[in-house]
């Protein structure tokens, strides 16, 4: 069998095919749009970030807002702070479809993102987790998979040059020029970047309150 042969096969990927796959949520920002072509549905995404309240959030509340108007709830577990409802409510986010999980230790907490992904009822699981290896993140991407929801994990950023199953992981940066966004992986698409987001995060600072509590609550924000 010669090599044009072999490239006919269906299982070959040629470089600059794209595999097909289900469309992005569009993320409501337009440079992020034009690099990710959208957030991944049901799949994992990893934000890596050297520290928190950089902006991370604010690359997420315009699809929050959208899949909570669309009656899927939006979970958080383990958040650092107390998510801040009018912050919230102001970026046009459903506050009756928010759930906040706050899990006694990593076990629990882990136990609750796998719960929330695979439920299939929510459109959005955010979770900051404290540890997770890669047969953890496995577990979590195919509980995303099975629930069609967007699970979004903040993790360090030291943790970039570790490999991950997750669809897609950006690594964000703090530059004169505005938010850096890095993409490392991109299931089906070149990694590329950075693009910078020229905007000052009050809103994304801001959608924190206090310090969350150590024991475990689940419960509606409002």
């Amino acid at each position: 069998m010669n090599l044009d042969s072999h490239m006919q096969r269906a299982g070959v990927w040629r470089g600059g095919d794209t595999p097909p796959q289900d469309s992005g949520l569009a993320t409501g920002i337009p440079q992020l749009d034009s690099l990710l072509g959208g957030w991944p549905q049901g799949a994992l995404t990893e934000i890596l970030v050297p520290e928190e309240g950089i902006g991370e959030l604010s690359l997420l509340l315009p699809v929050l807002a959208r899949l909570s108007h669309a009656r899927r709830w939006l979970a958080w577990v383990a958040p650092p702070h107390i998510p801040y409802a009018p912050a919230l409510a102001g970026a046009g986010i459903d506050l009756s479809r928010v759930l906040l999980v706050r899990p006694r230790g990593a076990t629990d907490g882990l136990w609750a993102v796998e719960q929330t992904l695979r439920a299939g009822t929510c459109g959005a699981v955010l979770a900051w987790l404290a540890a997770a290896d890669d047969t953890v993140l496995r577990r979590l991407q195919l509980a995303a998979e099975a629930g069609h929801a967007m699970g979004v994990l903040f993790r360090p950023a030291r943790l970039a040059s570790r490999p991950s199953p997750a669809a897609l992981r950006l690594r964000l940066e703090v530059t004169p020029r505005g938010l850096a966004v890095h993409v490392l992986k991109h299931r089906g698409r070149w990694t590329g970047g950075p693009v910078y987001l020229d905007q000052t995060h009050a809103l994304a600072l801001s959608s924190f309150s206090s310090p969350a509590p150590g024991r475990i609550q689940s419960g509606r924000v409002r």
